[in-house]
C-alpha cells in the first residue's frame, strides 16, 4: 500500500504510465483520493460515489486490460448530468430525481476505463457565472477563500484545481465551464455546440447547452474530449462534424483578433489588462500575428443571452416546476427565470432575425483571423461583492463568454498568469465551431509558454508538447530570439515554445575566441545555478540535420530543466571550458550581454 498520492500525479497521462509500469494500482490511487476527502471542503461535492463502490470498480478494473484510455482514471461530473442509480439535483433539493440511465457522455468515458469520484456543486439550474447561487454552499476558492470559485460548474473546477480528480465534466452555456476554469487556475473546455451529446443531462438553454470538460492541461483535454465526444442519434441537438475526429490543427503561424482598446472591458481592474498584455506579446512570440477587430458582434450576442428571449428557454425547460415549487428556488435564480417569462412570441423571433445578422457580421470577422484571444473574465470579484450586486456583477463575468455558443464557436480558457495578490488570471482562444483542433492547439502552446502552476498543485505546466512532430531544444546563446544564430532555427522551421530555466546543476561560460561570441553550458556535480534557457521545437524531420550543423565544441545532448524534465539542449565539451570566463552568476546569456553593453 502506498502512502497518499501527490495531487500533481493525477495528470492522465503521468497516472497511465505508472499503471502501466505497476507504479501503482487503480485501488491504491482511488484509496488516496477518499483519505484527502475526509479533509476536502465537503462544498465541492453535492453526491459522491461511496468509498467501498469506488474500490470495488477500481478493483474490477485491475483484472482488465490496462491499455483502456482511461484506465483507473479518476473523474468527477457536474451534478446536472445523469448516472443510472445516482440523484441528479442540479444544484435544487427538490429537483431531485434518480436516474434510471447514465449519460451517454458519461458511459464513453466509463466504457474506456474511467473510475467516477461523484457529482460536482453548481450554480443552481447552471444559472449563474459565480459559483454562489446553491444550497449546497459555495465551494471555497483554493486561491483565496474570500472570491468566488466562479460558475456554474464550480465544484468540477475546485476538485480539478486541488487535484481530487484527473478531469471534471461541467457544462457550458454561458461561460459556465471557462469562468471557473479562469478563477481557479485550470483549462476549461467548451466544444463545438452538439459535438458531445447532451442527452442525460438537465436543460438550461437546452438549444446552446454544451457539456464541457475541465482538467489540469490540454493535454488531458484532448484525450478527454476524444473519448466523449462521437453523434448520438437519440439526442436532436446532437450534430455530425464535418471532420472525422478531434484533433489538433498544427499552426507554426496564425492571425489572432484582439478587440479595439475601446471596447476591452477590465471593470476596474488594474491589473488585469497588464497580465492579458502578456498573452498578447506570448501569442506573437509563438508566431501569431494580432489583428485589432471589432467586438461589436460579439459583444452584441453576448449581451442577448441574458438580456433577451434566449433567457426564456430557461422558463421552456424549467417553468413548470418553478410554478409549483418557487420556494424552492435560491432567490436570485427564481428571480432571473420568473423575468423570462415577459418575453412574447414575437420578441423570440425579433431576437433571432437579430443574432442572424450578428452572425454574419462575425462571420466576415472570422475571415481575416484564426482565432480569438480574449481575457475569460476582465475581473474577478469576492464573495461580498457578488452578495451586494449579484446580477450586474455576473453579467460582466460574461461580457467575454455570453456569445459563444450563440455565434456557434467552441472554446479553450487557459490559466496565463497571477496578480499581486495571488489570484489566478486566465484568458480564452475562441474559433470557429469544428475548429476545435486549432483552439486546443494554440491553446495548448500558450499554456506551455506561460509556465504555471497546474490548478492549485506545486506542479507546472510541461515543456514538451502534444506535437510528436517537434522535438524541444534547450536553447542558451547565439541561438535565442533577437541573436545572430536565431534564424539557423527559423529557417528550418522550429518555433518558440517558453522561457524556463535549467536545474540548478549546470555552469555557464564565454567561451574563447568564438565569432560571433557564445556561450557554453557544462553540467557540474557541485556548484552549480539555474540558467535561463529558450525551449524551442524544432520539426522531427529538421532535426538531424540540425544537430549535424553544430560546430565543437558546443554538442546537443541532454539538459534538465527546473521542472525535472529532461530535454535535448545544447551543451559545451567540458575541455573547452578550461580558462574560459565563467559568467554563472548572471544567470544567462542575455543577461550577460546586457552588463558588458
Amino acid at each position: 500500500m502506498v502512502g497518499m498520492i501527490d495531487p500533481a500525479t493525477l495528470g492522465i497521462a503521468n497516472l497511465l504510465a505508472q499503471y502501466r509500469s505497476e507504479a501503482l494500482r487503480p485501488v491504491e490511487v482511488i484509496d488516496s483520493i477518499y483519505q484527502r476527502l475526509e479533509v476536502a471542503d465537503d462544498r465541492i461535492w453535492i453526491c459522491l460515489v461511496t468509498p467501498v463502490e469506488a474500490r470495488l470498480r477500481a478493483t474490477e478494473l485491475e483484472s482488465q486490460s490496462r491499455e483502456l484510455p482511461l484506465y483507473g482514471v479518476p473523474f468527477a461530473i457536474k451534478d446536472n448530468i445523469d448516472v443510472a442509480g445516482m440523484v441528479t439535483t442540479a444544484g435544487c433539493p427538490a429537483f431531485a430525481y434518480t436516474a434510471g440511465q447514465t449519460a451517454p457522455v458519461v458511459q464513453r468515458l466509463l466504457s474506456a476505463g474511467a473510475v467516477l469520484i461523484g457529482k460536482t456543486n453548481m450554480d443552481q439550474f447552471a444559472t449563474g457565472l459565480v459559483g454562489v447561487r446553491s444550497p449546497y454552499g459555495a465551494p471555497r476558492n483554493p486561491f483565496d477563500e474570500r472570491y468566488v470559485p466562479g460558475g456554474s460548474s464550480s465544484g468540477s473546477a475546485v476538485a480539478v484545481a486541488t487535484g481530487l480528480v484527473s478531469f471534471a465534466l461541467g457544462t457550458d452555456t454561458a461561460g459556465s465551464g471557462r469562468v471557473p476554469a479562469a478563477f481557479c487556475n485550470v483549462v476549461g473546455y467548451k466544444p463545438t455546440r452538439g459535438m458531445l451529446s447532451n442527452r442525460g443531462t438537465v436543460p438550461a438553454c437546452r438549444s446552446l447547452d454544451c457539456v464541457s470538460v475541465l482538467a489540469l492541461t490540454c493535454a488531458d483535454i484532448l484525450t478527454v474530449a476524444q473519448l466523449a465526444a462521437g453523434f448520438d442519434v437519440d439526442d436532436p441537438f446532437s450534430r455530425l462534424s464535418p471532420r472525422p475526429e478531434l484533433a489538433l490543427e498544427t499552426a507554426s503561424t496564425f492571425r489572432f483578433g484582439i478587440p479595439r482598446d475601446d471596447q476591452m472591458q477590465f471593470f476596474g481592474n488594474n491589473e488585469t489588462p497588464a497580465l492579458f498584455d502578456r498573452a498578447r506579446q506570448d501569442m506573437e512570440a509563438l508566431g501569431g500575428v494580432a489583428v485589432s477587430i471589432d467586438y461589436v458582434p460579439f459583444s452584441e450576442a453576448a449581451a442577448m443571452l441574458y438580456g433577451g428571449p434566449w433567457v426564456a428557454e430557461r422558463w421552456a425547460a424549467l417553468g413548470e416546476f418553478v410554478t409549483a415549487h418557487a420556494e424552492a428556488l435560491h432567490p436570485i435564480t427564481r428571480r432571473i427565470l420568473e423575468g423570462s417569462k415577459e418575453y412574447s412570441a414575437a420578441e423570440v423571433f425579433q431576437s433571432a432575425y437579430e443574432l442572424a445578422s450578428l452572425r454574419r457580421q462575425a462571420e466576415a470577422t472570422w475571415r481575416g483571423i484564426d482565432v480569438l484571444l480574449l481575457p475569460t473574465t476582465g475581473t474577478t470579484y469576492t464573495l461580498e461583492e457578488i452578495e451586494a450586486d449579484p446580477i450586474a456583477l455576473n453579467t460582466q463575468l460574461g461580457y467575454y463568454t455570453n456569445f459563444a455558443s450563440l455565434l456557434d464557436c467552441c472554446g479553450v480558457a487557459v490559466p496565463h498568469g497571477f496578480t499581486e495578490a495571488g489570484l489566478p488570471f486566465g484568458v480564452s482562444l475562441i474559433a470557429p465551431g469544428w475548429r476545435d483542433g486549432l483552439a486546443l492547439a494554440i491553446a495548448e502552446r500558450l499554456h506551455r509558454a506561460a509556465g504555471v502552476r497546474l490548478g492549485a498543485t506545486d506542479a507546472h505546466v510541461p515543456v514538451k508538447g502534444l506535437d510528436p512532430n517537434f522535438v524541444p531544444l534547450a536553447v542558451v546563446g547565439t541561438h535565442l530570439r533577437g541573436q545572430p544564430l536565431n534564424q539557423e532555427l527559423t529557417s528550418i522551421g522550429a518555433r518558440f515554445a517558453r522561457v524556463c530555466r535549467t536545474s540548478h546543476h549546470y555552469r555557464l561560460y564565454e567561451l574563447a575566441g568564438t565569432i560571433p561570441r557564445k556561450p557554453g553550458l557544462a553540467r557540474v556535480p557541485s556548484g552549480g545555478s539555474a540558467i535561463e534557457v529558450e525551449v524551442w521545437e524544432v520539426p522531427m524531420e529538421n532535426f538531424g540535420r540540425f544537430v549535424q550543423s553544430v560546430p565543437p565544441p558546443l554538442a546537443i545532448g541532454n539538459v534538465t530543466l527546473e521542472s525535472g524534465e529532461s530535454v535535448k539542449g545544447f551543451v559545451c565539451e567540458p575541455v573547452a571550458v578550461m580558462g574560459a570566463q565563467d559568467i554563472t552568476q548572471y544567470g544567462g546569456w542575455r543577461a550577460f550581454l546586457a552588463s558588458t553593453g
